[in-house]
């Protein structure tokens, strides 16, 4: 038996404008899970994609178990035992979860798909790894949390699986979820198994890996123990300098009159009562379990999903707010948790994106300018440090994280004086998450009201000013930042309906 399970040797790929990886290699050993790590635009994402067979090399090798490998395709990658969960889901939105997982491998009587037979093999699947899914949902009406379990099952439900690539895979689960998602991981890893697992939460990589393979600008950079080795130190070999990881927000003292007030707002589905408010310069937390209503709320304010009760106020006058347009009128902003769906325009360009909801200022007796939208482009490129070939590249062909990028330069545009943004980091590394905190901190302190969903804790206490913690549809207690720890948090974001308001 060879030493390494997978081997990646001299590994290059370029596309038009960029060098993806240059001479990248990586070693799998057998019975290990492997963390991969470094910046958005690193090269992680596309290594994967070549393992996979969705992208082929330019130079280079690849390995298993001692024999030399071509992936041409996903097909032959799944033969040939290596399975991927992307952090982008690859689901048909129109069809079950158990046709989503056995698309192509579907139990028959005769000609016929037997569905049956297909729900009941998924339900199986779900009762071995232990997750809990209804096979004949839609995939389209899951949330992003559900719709990633979805591809977990559908990565697992190989049987010859022998390399598990994991891409950003707890980017959407809450801490439970994750703890079950790492014990699945323990029960797959054997001598003949092994699993590469890329994220950013730095406190997984402790939990769940034995060695950390740190890439940057599509070169490697080092290998390192995990157990010997600092989640500092491994942040500084990502990004080549030092981020501060501990913070708490300098203190703002809440006063005056609150530019938002919402009271009593209710729900047909899950929101029960939920009443606050948001003042100028204020960043305020929303906490919680997945399902516990963060969203819901989000999506009540803006207009995206219709109240039964309650009023909203803004600068001290009650408004309507039938659509998530009309909220953008009003000045209020919201980036979406699905930005690929719901934040972007894919196939359009960087451009395009970021301009979108602003094209009145970028025109002039209803024709648009096309030097005036160049130039705030080129300077939100600049402003948030997008990495693109240009602004003519199209959205759907950048990193997670620039992605993200755009869908915040698009509405600092807009100049909304409220912007919720919901999972704002989710899915990008530690260095871009760094600029993006010093970003919301500059909206914050020029005035900006922010609110902020979060299902990363330390995220929510290291720049929220008060945060509100929510479950089962209610908001069981707003603390402020100096009284907060994550087990007081926990701990209002465990009580049932019964239970009173902190």
């Amino acid at each position: 038996m060879s030493e390494y399970l997978l081997e990646v040797q001299g590994i290059s790929k370029a596309f038009p404008g960029v060098q993806a990886l240059d001479g990248m290699h990586l070693n799998l050993r057998h019975n290990e899970v492997l963390a991969l790590v470094g910046e958005n635009g690193a090269g992680k994402s596309t290594l994967m994609k070549l393992l996979s067979g969705i992208e082929t090399p330019d130079a280079g090798r690849f390995t298993l178990n001692g024999e030399q490998i071509s992936v041409t395709s996903p097909r032959q990658a799944q033969q040939l035992g290596i399975s991927i969960i992307h952090q982008e889901f690859h689901l048909m939105r129109d069809l079950t979860v158990a046709q989503n997982i056995f698309i192509g491998r579907e139990p028959r009587t005769g000609p016929f798909l037997n569905e049956r037979a297909l729900n009941r093999k998924a339900q199986e699947l779900f009762d071995r790894i232990g997750i809990d899914l209804d096979p004949r949902q839609p995939v389209g009406g899951l949330t992003v949390a559900r719709q990633q379990m979805v591809e977990i099952a559908k990565a697992l439900s190989w049987e010859s699986v022998r390399v598990l690539i994991m891409d950003e895979p707890t980017a959407a689960l809450n801490d439970a979820e994750v703890a079950a998602l790492h014990g699945l991981i323990r029960q797959f890893t054997t001598a003949e198994t092994g699993v590469i697992y890329i994220s950013h939460r730095m406190d997984e990589l402790k939990a769940i890996s034995g060695r950390i393979t740190v890439i940057r600008d599509g070169e490697y950079v080092d290998t390192v123990d995990t157990a010997a080795t600092t989640m500092r130190e491994v942040i500084s070999l990502m990004v080549g300098r030092q981020v501060k990881t501990d913070q708490r927000p300098a203190e703002t003292r809440v006063s005056g009159e609150p530019l938002l007030s919402v009271r009593g707002l209710s729900t047909k589905t899950l929101l029960d009562d939920v009443s606050f408010d948001l003042h100028p310069g204020e960043i305020l937390g929303f906490a919680g379990l997945m399902g516990a209503g963060r969203t819901e709320v989000a999506r009540a304010v803006v207009g995206a999903d219709r109240i039964t009760a309650g009023t909203i106020q803004l600068r001290g006058h009650a408004v309507k707010i039938p659509t998530p347009a009309a909220a953008a009128a009003l000045g209020i902003g919201y980036l979406s948790e699905d930005r690929k769906h719901l934040g972007l325009m894919l196939e359009r360009s960087v451009a395009e994106n970021i301009v979108v909801t602003s094209l009145p200022k970028l025109s002039t007796a209803g024709f648009v300018k096309p030097k005036a939208i160049r130039d705030q482009a080129m300077a939100s490129v600049q402003q948030l440090r997008i990495k693109t070939p240009g602004i003519r590249q199209s959205a759907k062909n950048l990193s997670g994280g620039n992605q993200q990028k755009v869908v915040i330069a698009k509405w600092l545009f807009r100049d909304c004086d409220i912007l919720i943004f919901d999972e704002p980091t989710r899915g990008i590394d530690v260095g871009a998450k760094d600029e993006i905190y010093a970003l919301l901190n500059d909206l914050a302190a020029a005035g900006k009201s922010i609110i902020m969903i979060s299902s990363e804790l330390p995220e929510v206490l290291r720049m929220s000013h008060r945060i509100a913690v929510m479950s089962e549809g209610r908001i069981t207690g707003v603390l402020e930042n100096s009284a907060a720890t994550q087990e007081n948090i926990m701990e209002l974001a465990t009580r049932g309906k019964g239970a009173p308001a902190a």
